[in-house]
């Protein structure tokens, strides 16, 4: 054999040896480090091993976990993340965050809030019309022992930024859920006040400070202040007593967000992060204190939209030390120091009837689902007590295994696996998986 094949095959050898180096330095890497869980935002991930025993081995749910487990905590993964989701941001401009898209000029939406700006959401006159129709029975039976009813729309993203949404999400508009409620809220004369409306009709067009954020899911900081004051002033008229109110001399402008104003680009996990572009303005806020005021107890039932409200300690200092029922299912602050409590755990009617005002705020994307079978249920409560006994038993052992889901990594992430492989919400699938949890407590197992 020559020399020269002799050294072009050394070579060959050198290169497949350093290519094999180069596949297996993850594992080797992961297998040093101490610490391989990924700092990554909205990601489920496993928190530890499985246990290895008998049963786990040959049911072969040890291997299966073990597989995910390892996939969760391998050394380059946040790397590897974070990389990939820069390429699609930067050549497609796509977001990985689920629901999300991005629209022009860098700016990010739910997918949800153009669905609902479209009427692509909508869920029918009669549902809409119905569910309003048990609301006014609700607010008649609540005024009876003077608690008011009060729904508050929140504007949503895709109303106020329509403008930046590309025309391929854009149709010629039959109907609402947004429209459709107003109607029917002002037939049966319920209390509501409408917020988008404002926004989008007057403070857009006229107000200096930015009222919705590029990488924000929820309004800003500023928009949240205005929203605060006007919505006491609302509550003063309607109960004929004065509430303390929300109040701020000075407005800081500043080139960086804080608080929830770019809460979406943390969920992008790029390695890279977009520069901002915009000024940010941040009331320098506080709240009255007259210890002469009669408390009023206001309870919050909402999305996501009332968490801002809820930092700035509207609930405590404006509203009575009243709670915010997130999505109707969990109780903040929670009632219980040290444990999470929802509100299938509360004596639900006491709960009720211990407030002032019970509010409903939903921004314009969730009113397909406006109060998460709130009005359904006080319905029920009010109208058939002995039916609302049997079914609020019934929906306390559902919710109980609903938690379990919620609240156990492996199994949240089941679910989010199921979600997305059928195209519904996370909530839709938890439930589903509730009743086969209910049906066979070893139903993950498999």
């Amino acid at each position: 054999m020559s020399k020269k094949v002799v050294n072009t095959t050394n070579r060959l050898k050198n290169y497949w040896w350093a290519f094999y180096f180069l596949i297996t330095l993850p594992t080797i890497h992961t297998f040093l480090k101490k610490d391989n869980k990924p700092n990554l935002t909205g990601i489920v991930m496993l928190e530890k091993r499985p246990e290895l025993n008998k049963e786990n081995w040959f049911s072969g749910y040890y291997q299966k976990q073990t597989d995910d487990f390892n996939n969760d905590h391998w050394a380059w993964k946040e790397w590897m993340v974070r990389w990939n989701n820069q390429l699609y941001y930067s050549l497609f401009n796509e977001i990985r965050v689920n629901g999300f898209v991005a629209i022009k000029d860098n700016y990010v939406i739910s997918k949800s809030y153009i669905l609902s700006a479209y009427g692509d959401d909508f869920i029918g006159e009669d549902k809409i019309k119905e569910k309003c129709r048990k609301a006014k029975v609700i607010q008649d039976s609540l005024k009876r022992k003077n608690i008011d009813l009060v729904f508050l729309i929140i504007p949503g993203k895709g109303r106020m930024c329509e403008e930046k949404i590309p025309e391929k999400y854009k149709h010629s508009v039959k109907a609402t859920n947004y429209h459709v409620f107003v109607k029917y809220f002002k037939e049966y004369k319920i209390n509501y006040l409408d917020l988008q409306k404002w926004f989008v009709d007057d403070l857009k067009k006229r107000e200096k400070h930015l009222l919705f954020a590029k990488f924000a899911h929820h309004w800003t900081n500023y928009a949240e202040c205005l929203a605060v004051d006007t919505i006491v002033k609302y509550l003063e008229k309607l109960r004929q007593k004065p509430f303390p109110h929300i109040v701020w001399d000075d407005v800081e402008i500043s080139d960086t967000p804080r608080s929830r104003d770019a809460d979406i680009l943390k969920s992008m996990n790029l390695a890279i992060n977009p520069s901002y572009n915009e000024k940010y303005s941040y009331p320098d806020y506080g709240f009255e204190v007259d210890s002469s005021l009669e408390k009023q107890k206001v309870l919050v039932i909402g999305d996501s939209y009332w968490y801002g409200p809820v930092y700035m300690g509207v609930n405590r200092y404006l509203f009575g030390d009243g709670q915010f029922w997130y999505y109707y299912n969990k109780v903040i602050p929670t009632p219980k120091p040290g444990e999470k409590v929802e509100v299938w755990q509360l004596n639900f009617r006491e709960s009720i009837e211990n407030n002032d005002v019970i509010m409903l705020a939903y921004s314009d994307g969730n009113l397909s689902n406006l109060g998460n079978q709130f009005i359904e249920e006080m319905y029920l409560m009010y109208t058939n007590p002995e039916q609302f006994t049997e079914y609020w038993s019934n929906k306390q052992q559902l919710q109980y295994y609903a938690r379990q889901i919620r609240e156990t990594p492996e199994y949240l992430k089941k679910a989010t696996i199921f979600s997305e492989e059928n195209k519904i919400t996370i909530d839709s699938a938890i439930i589903y998986l509730s009743h086969q949890l209910k049906s066979n407590p070893a139903f993950f197992q498999k």
